[in-house]
């Protein structure tokens, strides 16, 4: 019983790290849009974006208000997105997406990480022919007619449309196309759970189950750091 106790203990422990990381990088998407362009999510997309995102994650409506104060003001500092490529173990392509108010930091921490598992850092643009940057719209099915939605957005620049056993509908296009689909898709009053720019890979890595084992180590090693925004790689 204990053991048992003990399990579920550890569960919920990780459950609330995970969003307390979510929380953490998002607030840091609200910081960087509000930098960038005004606290009027009306006026300024990557707010309105970030936003969405964050209800997306359960992100309280008084945590939300409080981030976009808080990067209105003269002491909130700014943060620079910086990304980080290279190989883990296996010859697995990795891409780490950072905001950092220090790089030196970051990229000193990132570079152990991939290290202490036999992985290393590579040059910026050394897997552009790997990745591909995609914009991912993810929305409930709900009632919408799909098929209907699906031949609409074609016009729009739409390039694939998946749905998942749990209902929850993927929309695909262009790394460039973003803007344009979102509005679409605000038009339509579709709520968004989530808006992202992916990279996709072009080619995967197959493993065994060990192999795996010890990449997805070093990937959840990589996404515990307090200034990763998101992790990519090309494993099966």
């Amino acid at each position: 019983m204990g053991r048992i106790f003990e399990t579920r203990k550890h569960k919920m422990f990780k459950r609330y790290d995970r969003m307390a990381k979510a929380f953490t990088r998002i607030g840091k998407e609200i910081s960087i849009a509000v930098k960038q362009a005004g606290p009027n999510p009306e006026y300024n997309p990557r707010l309105r974006t970030a936003i969405q995102n964050a209800k997306g994650v359960n992100m309280p409506k008084d945590r939300i208000e409080a981030a976009i104060k808080r990067a209105s003001s003269k002491e909130e500092g700014n943060y620079e997105e910086v990304v980080y490529e290279g190989y883990g173990p296996y010859g697995v392509a990795i891409i780490v997406e950072t905001a950092t108010d220090n790089t030196n930091r970051t990229v000193a921490n990132i570079r152990s990480i991939f290290s202490k598992a036999n992985g290393s850092l590579g040059k910026t643009g050394s897997l552009d022919f790997i990745f591909t940057r995609k914009s991912v719209f993810k929305f409930k099915k709900d009632n919408l007619d799909i098929e209907s939605l699906e031949l609409e957005l074609i016009d729009h620049g739409l390039e694939e449309l998946a749905i998942s056993d749990e209902g929850d509908v993927y929309v695909y296009t262009s790394f460039v196309n973003f803007g344009n689909m979102q509005k679409i898709l605000e038009e339509k009053n579709i709520t968004l759970i989530s808006s992202e720019l992916q990279r996709i890979p072009n080619s995967t890595v197959q493993l065994n189950e060990e192999q795996e084992k010890e990449v997805l180590e070093l990937i959840d090693k990589l996404e515990e750091d307090d200034d990763v925004q998101a992790v990519y790689h090309n494993m099966a």
